[in-house]
């Protein structure tokens, strides 16, 4: 209910900003760059969970190691645009993607679900198409922990901050970036320990435990057309506002760049330009639903580093506004992994053959309980539209990194076929008569339901 309210007002927002940019034509919202006086005051204030981190605070053997990673990928074409459904239309993303993380996870958006070319986890037994494509990924798995410990520094730093009552240590200046106090001693993590109880140490560590890294690859100059920024007038959209989905609550989002950055950006830099530079990438940053707070317009340079904090992605927007060079970035992100990993999947399916008896030459349900069966067709439906035809979908031009989802996918496809067998058995079961009718009707009712819905998506899947 809460979240139907919160969609229903966030909706209504809209409409209200909607109205307000028709009445306003032409002029635009006002939004800020590190050009502007008063940029950094309204970052102290209005966006102290934004973080930055210079590329001179990252270890040198890292950037090459990661920067190598990207170009590895895209000479291998690793990166695909992704088909997403928005208001049951489906788009293909401006940006190119690829998905690296934990073994067994996935990460969905848009109605998208993305399966993880698994990074070299312990324990786990991963063939790569080529050594390549294995060093790529070790590389972003060194970068995920780099982000971890960040990420975790940064929240401690600023709980620390909160507690004197001193919040202008929360926001890191470009020109004197404030990286220094939170950086320029190994043992700060340790010294600041004490102040927390262990369940806050937990809970930090858990909102910054990246189990997964989405990649980003975008030329602007293969693009015949960009969405142009609708609310400030900030440019070319590589990325439309938004906020990330699929997230454990208040946790991290941490963001590597990569800008091939060439001649061409020198070149802008001496021209007197009004607002955002257009050669160079920005992330623009908003609050959310508010009118009146002037946006954020921050220059991203190649192996900068910046974190959303805390409940940043929640409380605010966000969008990637294109440069002239290509692009690459890394985001890890804390991926609500209850529902969307191989784990979770294969338990739901043995807990649905938990209600199939076999015998020698046969099979047969050992309850027709509608809780019991409702149980057991949602489940079918999840096996079917959210992994199978998810991953059949798109999933192919996975097995240019590894072949490590498939044999997965095999045992869900056996799964799936006991499933179907089990509606089979549900179908025969409620045509017999000698049922308790009032038993037989409400199995029936919940049945026919999920059957219907089936239905739809079958229809809805072979269309697309």
């Amino acid at each position: 209910g809460g979240t139907m309210k919160r969609r229903a007002g966030e909706r209504e927002k809209e409409l209200k900003k909607k109205k307000l940019l028709e009445e306003l034509g032409e002029n635009r919202l006002p939004y800020l760059t590190p050009a502007d006086a008063d940029f950094h005051q309204l970052w102290k204030t209005k966006y102290s969970k934004l973080i930055f981190r210079k590329s001179d605070t990252v270890p040198e053997e890292l950037h090459r190691m990661v920067q190598e990673s990207f170009l590895t990928l895209r000479e291998h074409s690793c990166f695909f645009q992704d088909l997403v459904r928005i208001k049951r239309k489906d788009f293909l993303t401006p940006v190119s993607r690829i998905l690296i993380g934990n073994p067994g996870c996935t990460y969905k958006y848009l109605n998208t679900r993305l399966f993880t070319v698994p990074w070299p986890a312990e324990g786990y037994d991963i063939k790569y198409c080529s050594p390549e494509i294995h060093d790529a990924c070790k590389a972003l798995m060194r970068l995920n922990d780099y982000l971890h410990i960040e990420a975790v520094k940064a929240l401690r730093g600023q709980n620390l901050s909160e507690t004197k009552e001193s919040k202008a240590t929360t926001v890191i200046d470009r020109e004197q970036s404030l990286d220094a106090s939170l950086m320029e001693q190994g043992s700060v993590s340790k010294d600041q320990s004490s102040v927390f109880v262990p369940e806050d140490d937990r809970s930090l560590k858990n909102r910054t435990s990246y189990n997964l890294t989405l990649l980003n690859y975008m030329d602007p100059q293969e693009m015949l057309y960009l969405k142009q920024e609708p609310y400030f007038g900030m440019g070319s959209m590589a990325v439309s506002w938004h906020h990330d989905e699929n997230l454990v609550e208040r946790s991290t989002v941490a963001v590597y760049n990569y800008s091939c950055e060439d001649s061409a950006v020198q070149e802008s830099h001496e021209q007197e330009l009004k607002g955002r530079d257009p050669a160079v990438w920005h992330v623009g940053l908003k609050v959310a639903w508010d009118i009146e707070t002037p946006g954020l317009a921050v220059p991203l340079h190649q192996g900068d580093i910046y974190l959303m904090l805390d409940d940043l992605n929640m409380t605010h927007q966000h969008c990637v506004l294109a440069g002239l060079s290509p692009r690459f970035s890394s985001t890890h992100r804390v991926a609500d992994s209850s529902r969307g990993t191989l784990e979770y999947i294969l338990g739901q399916c043995e807990l649905a053959l938990q209600n199939l008896q076999t015998d020698s030459d046969s099979m047969s349900l050992k309850s027709l309980e509608a809780a019991v069966v409702k149980q057991v067709e949602e489940i079918h439906n999840e096996v079917e539209f959210e992994w199978l035809r998810q991953f059949w979908f798109q999933g192919k031009r996975y097995l240019k990194c590894t072949d490590w989802w498939l044999k997965p996918m095999a045992k869900l496809e056996e799964f799936w076929r006991k499933l179907e067998i089990m509606t089979s058995l549900v179908l025969s079961e409620v045509r017999k008569e000698q049922q308790i009718e009032e038993q037989r009707n409400e199995t029936i009712s919940c049945f026919l339901l999920l059957l219907k819905e089936r239905q739809k998506l079958r229809k809805e899947w072979t269309a697309r």
